[in-house]
């Protein structure tokens, strides 16, 4: 095994159909609770007929336990995709001090347990039908991750699966891929976790979108924050370090996309609270606002002035950005530094910002196995 593939978690090409459709609008921002909110043309909750849920058809439930958050969405089918019913968002940091113990703290288990105490509370409440509960990165590492698991099957009743990194990969690309430009050929999705980073580069068919080649980076901004002096005080040499360090990580990737296509994807599109926080703030937006950050553009030139802001801000100013707050105060660089290595990767000019991923990736398998969504036509 080469070194590149050492440092990787998952080979770095892997094909396979996505099999996304259509999304429906997932609720409240990056690391915050639910509210409602869409944008003018969004697939989703709309005004029109055709876009209200069906009456006759169960709810459907998708939560995601990774690294650093704990979400939930709860939505049913409707003609054109699927309407939310609720969700739920809240930092749990659920892998806080892995990467130096190897286990989950009792606190950390403990702040997520209360989380998912609120979601199987709204999941009763709204009588949910089929339902994935999965759980990633950290679970996977942990020595007591199975233990936990069971945990919480006993407190709560709740069957978390645990996840590889190809299926991560796979349903965070169907969640995204409805925001590819459609104009477009092919695009590379990244998805910035707390624990790892997958990244993808996906080709548009007639009928499904292909993965064509993948890679699970072990490092997420909770990872690699923690391995370069916590996050709170960034010095520009830590943040160069940090871009290093995701850059040997990447290469194997970069290989494999340049055989694909050495002029590159056609634009980036990444699925993160990294990136919609990125995205707020270069809106200049006081809080943030889904409505007006899901599916929106960054030029290049526009997500690197944001990261140079917040690398020359100091903690205490990070926290009382709107689009930040200080449960991401000290995660948010690492996300940067994670996001530069990828569009300093590849030579695309843009980059479209999604709300959305691996959640609706769910909803849209479950929905699909049940005759609700059909491919593309």
């Amino acid at each position: 095994m080469n070194r590149g593939e050492a440092l990787s978690s998952a080979p770095a090409v892997k094909g396979f159909d996505v099999d996304a459709e259509p999304g429906g609008t997932a609720i409240g921002g990056p690391g915050r609770e639910a509210g409602s909110a869409k944008r003018p043309g969004q697939r989703g909750p709309g005004a029109s007929p055709s876009r209200k849920p069906l009456s006759d058809t169960p709810v459907y439930g998708a939560l995601d336990l990774g690294t650093n958050n704990c979400r939930l969405l709860l939505a049913r089918p409707n003609h054109a995709g699927f309407s939310v019913i609720d969700a739920f968002s809240r930092i749990v940091r659920l892998g806080e001090g892995l990467g130096a113990s190897g286990e989950l703290k009792q606190e950390a288990m403990d702040r997520t347990i209360d989380a998912l105490r609120v979601c199987s509370n709204k999941m009763k409440w709204h009588r949910v039908g089929p339902k994935r509960l999965v759980a990633t990165e950290a679970c996977r590492l942990a020595r007591n991750g199975a233990d936990f698991i069971a945990r919480v099957e006993g407190e709560l009743g709740l069957a978390l699966e645990i996840i590889d990194r190809e299926t991560e990969a796979k349903l965070a690309a169907a969640g995204a891929e409805p925001l590819i430009a459609e104009e477009a050929n092919s695009a590379v999705v990244f998805d910035i976790g707390g624990g790892s980073t997958e990244v993808m580069w996906v080709e548009r068919g007639e009928r499904t979108s292909d993965v064509k080649a993948w890679i699970s980076l072990k490092a997420g901004v909770v990872t690699l924050s923690e391995r370069h002096g916590g996050g709170r005080e960034v010095t520009v040499e830590q943040f160069n370090t940090m871009r290093r360090d995701v850059a040997e990580l990447l290469q194997p990737f970069l290989d494999d996309a340049r055989e694909l296509d050495p002029a590159g994807p056609d634009h980036l599109l990444g699925t993160s609270g990294t990136v919609t926080t990125i995205a707020g703030v270069h809106l200049g937006l006081r809080h943030y606002d889904r409505s007006l950050v899901d599916g929106t553009w960054l030029e290049n030139a526009e997500a690197e002035r944001v990261v140079e802001r917040l690398l020359s801000m100091g903690y205490e100013q990070r926290t009382q950005n709107g689009c930040i707050g200080r449960e991401r105060a000290d995660l948010v660089l690492a996300g940067c530094a994670i996001m530069e290595e990828i569009r300093q990767a590849f030579p695309a000019k843009r980059i479209r910002v999604a709300d959305r991923g691996l959640r609706e990736g769910i909803l849209a398998s479950l929905m699909r196995a049940d005759g609700h969504l059909q491919r593309r036509t």
